[in-house]
């Protein structure tokens, strides 16, 4: 069954594609020319090497006369199949007795056991996807937000590629008009026009440039944002962390200095991850354990990527707030200025801070505005302003890439602009080219794919 000529390989895998665990069900998968033939050798029930490609059939594994489990086999023909590869998955029960006895059993009979991401690397191989593509299967399965989801179906789905493959084609056009005209070298004919060259490459950088200052944005949606709640001593930080997450998880306490070390947990705000951060309060201290957390606090403050400052309304001043304004300001933070204990607090301060648009004002203890707060937090991803049709780029390898490329036309710009000849115009848009090929994998080594492939799951 099956054709080889669709696969590079001709050795046949065998992996578990399901978490590791006792649950319900797992599935084994194999994949490869000798697929079928192999699971064929282990099933009782129909005969899998007469069925359709994308059936499913009922039956037993067995190792001899011993019923090992009662399973189902689905069995897809190639190229009908994620690897191009004829591919069989054994649904069985999710004992790790069960699953351990099934894969042996397929190594016993020619399989051999799959390295990670192994399934996603043949199926790049043979050409079922590019590059990229490939990658947005792992931040498929890792993604946690709807942010991250939708970013990662969109590259699966060739997004990205398809605007990459448009930036290359677009360049190798007038990369073979300049190597034509090397071929001529003699009689002194120009077949690219300097000009449109010199256009198409600044319209080119462009749309780099702007889908790399897409990755910033790419990142939070990947990873989350990470956001550090600060403040002095009892300003009310693990309060509102606890009001965040609906649960106690930090220590409340009137005592000062209760948080001596930071406390993480995360929160989806409107398919956004945040990884909230609870620190240290900011103040002078004699005691040595707190003032290493305050030191932590000030080192959680610079890596952030947000930074909700909250103010006691209650018992700081307007001069004392201003101070820790201007030191939030000279940190170069996004930040966001929060007036806590609202509920308590004197109507004349209330007043001279909302002179300030960026202050917004809650009572933690009281879970008072955090709705308001939440959006003012979402306000600072900019994630609305983000169409579905927007290419955002999340992957650093990538980024890496579009910044090379970009440099390589930065050169491509020079050379035109000091009349250099057409073999080192040449050899600047082939190096464009090249970056830009690491992408989707028209340039590849097997370092690179070795590199990427080995942050896959064993059974994807």
């Amino acid at each position: 069954m099956g054709a080889l000529s669709y696969s590079q390989f001709d050795d046949t895998i065998v992996a578990l594609a399901t978490p590791q665990g006792i649950g319900a069900i797992a599935v084994v998968r194999l994949s490869g020319p000798q697929a079928i033939r192999i699971a064929n050798a282990v099933f009782h029930g129909k005969d899998l090497d007469a069925v359709d490609s994308h059936t499913i059939h009922f039956g037993t594994i067995r190792e001899g006369k011993e019923v090992i489990d009662e399973v189902l086999m689905s069995v897809f023909i190639a190229p009908r199949s994620f690897t191009k590869e004829n591919v069989v998955e054994i649904s069985c029960h999710g004992s790790s007795y069960i699953i351990k006895r099934i894969i042996n059993l397929t190594v016993s009979k020619g399989a051999r056991l799959a390295k990670p991401g192994e399934f996603t690397k043949r199926a790049f191989l043979n050409g079922q996807f590019d590059l990229a593509q490939a990658e947005a299967v792992a931040d498929v399965i890792s993604s946690d937000s709807e942010a991250a989801h939708q970013a990662a179906m969109s590259q699966m789905r060739g997004g990205f590629s398809k605007d990459i493959k448009q930036l290359r084609e677009q360049l190798i056009h007038f990369a073979s008009m300049i190597e034509l005209e090397l071929d001529f070298g003699e009689e002194d004919v120009e077949f690219a026009d300097r000009h449109d060259l010199a256009k198409l490459v600044t319209d080119l950088k462009t749309i780099i440039n702007q889908l790399i200052k897409s990755f910033d944005l790419g990142n939070v949606i990947k990873n989350g944002v990470p956001t550090v709640i600060a403040g002095k001593p009892n300003a009310g930080k693990s309060t509102l962390l606890n009001a965040l997450l609906k649960e106690e998880k930090a220590i409340v306490s009137d005592i000062a200095g209760t948080t001596r070390d930071s406390i993480e947990d995360e929160i989806n705000i409107e398919g956004v991850a945040f990884r909230f951060i609870d620190t240290a309060g900011i103040r002078e201290t004699t005691d040595v354990i707190e003032a290493l957390g305050v030191e932590r606090t000030h080192s959680k403050m610079k890596e952030a990527s947000l930074i909700l400052y909250l103010f006691d309304l209650v018992n700081d001043n307007i001069t004392d707030i201003n101070k820790e304004i201007n030191k939030l300001e000279n940190l170069g933070k996004p930040f966001i200025p929060i007036g806590n204990k609202i509920d308590k607090a004197p109507a004349g301060l209330v007043a001279q801070l909302k002179e300030d648009d960026r202050f917004i004002f809650i009572s933690a203890s009281q879970q008072q505005y955090l709705e308001e707060l939440k959006d003012k937090i979402l306000d600072q991803v900019n994630l609305k302003n983000v169409r579905s049709s927007d290419t955002i780029v999340t992957n650093a390898r990538h980024f890496e890439s579009l910044l090379k490329t970009s440099q390589a036309l930065d050169d491509v710009l020079t050379g035109i602009g000091s009349n250099v000849t057409g073999d080192f115009l040449a050899l600047d848009i082939r190096q464009a080219l090249h970056h830009l090929g690491e992408i989707t994998g028209e340039v590849t080594n097997d370092d690179l794919l070795a590199n990427i492939f080995s942050k896959f799951c064993i059974g994807k």
